[in-house]
């Protein structure tokens, strides 16, 4: 059964199956994943809110970035409607996806009257796309309508991930989706369609539930999940009163209306092959220099940095300068949780974050 979260039934219907699991502290799942190779997607830290100084530096995250963040949606609506007739079928992968999902949605349907359908569905790393939910949505819309939307790529696995398991899917299925993902920020040139691969702060990426529709991240574990079951999550009802989801999409779409009113900016070119060089290149120098031998445990970017502060055990936050006001938060909660910083001028992100080797 499909739900919308803290979103309207208009914005959004996760295909998701809400469930209640166990919390694992992040220091027992992190030696679990590390350890005993307990895959990440079955257990779940319980989330908690956020102090008022990190909404504070949230707050402020909303402000220097709204205007680029509405740009780049625009940019990113404009070439959904250029790369689709008739109606649009946006899929967004829970859980970044979704607010870039509900955002997109309107903007579509507000600027280029476009029909817009919004499903948030489960991806998971080693895992893949949860067939049950594809297979729900392909009940209801035609193959050809379907666009696949992310916030941003770190490295680029799940957009790995997500060609790998559709081109499985369209071979068993005899089908054509297209596998190329839509992002507001590539880092990875991976990406089918990106409006920018500038590692800049964008705000839904620095909160949890509260900004996705109080929901978790996606679980797959078979004491939940049922071979006919969506993936499932957590639903953070608890957190109701601290939650900005509707208000995240409000201000967007205000920015972006004040966007559209001004002379259209010429966008970036991006240059993937390049991207993915200096992405691959960065991967096999930080194992190197860290002693890394698995490169989950690297994760460049300003969002991945913040996901692994907020859910997993950082060994160590690397930061290109010291007085970027992007990386506040990241300062902020380091601080807070104990994790040491380093500077690095010469990195090619802002931020890049390090996960504890836990294993021995």
């Amino acid at each position: 059964m499909s739900f919308h979260g803290s979103y309207t039934s208009q914005d959004v219907e996760f295909l998701l199956k809400v469930i209640d699991v166990p919390d694992t502290p992040v220091a027992e799942k992190e030696r679990k994943i590390q350890q005993e190779h307990r895959h990440y997607s079955e257990m779940l830290s319980r989330e908690s809110l956020p102090s008022q100084q990190y909404m504070d530096l949230f707050h402020q995250a909303m402000q220097d970035n709204q205007q680029q963040m509405a740009a780049d949606f625009c940019c990113l609506a404009e070439k959904i409607a250029a790369n689709r007739q008739g109606d649009i079928v946006l899929v967004s992968l829970a859980r970044a996806g979704t607010p870039v999902g509900v955002v997109l949605k309107h903007t579509l349907a507000d600027y280029y009257q476009r029909k817009v359908h919004h499903y948030s569905i489960s991806i998971i790393r080693d895992r893949g796309i949860d067939e049950n939910a594809l297979a729900y949505i392909l009940d209801k819309h035609q193959d050809s309508e379907i666009v696949f939307v992310d916030g941003w790529t770190g490295k680029g696995v799940i957009a790995r991930e997500l060609t790998q398991s559709i081109q499985a899917y369209n071979f068993t299925h005899r089908l054509n989706i297209d596998a190329g993902l839509y992002v507001l920020v590539d880092l990875a040139g991976v990406a089918a369609v990106a409006a920018s691969c500038d590692d800049y702060l964008i705000p839904s990426s620095i909160l949890n539930a509260t900004l996705s529709g109080l929901i978790s991240r996606s679980i797959l574990n078979s004491d939940y999940i049922g071979n006919d079951d969506f993936h499932g999550c957590v639903y953070y009802d608890e957190f109701a009163a601290a939650d900005l989801s509707q208000w995240f999409v409000a201000e967007s779409l205000k920015a972006i209306e004040l966007v559209h009113q001004q002379p259209k900016i010429v966008q970036e070119t991006i240059d993937n092959v390049f991207l993915k060089q200096q992405s691959e290149q960065f991967i096999k120098e930080m194992k190197a220099a860290y002693h890394i031998s698995d490169e989950n445990r690297i994760k460049p970017g300003i969002g991945e940095s913040t996901r692994v502060l907020l859910r997993r055990v950082p060994d160590i936050i690397l930061l290109r300068n010291t007085n970027d006001v992007a990386i506040r938060h990241l300062q902020r909660l380091a601080t807070e949780k104990h994790v040491p910083l380093c500077y690095q001028a010469d990195l090619p992100y802002r931020a890049v974050a390090l996960i504890k080797d836990v294993s021995l």
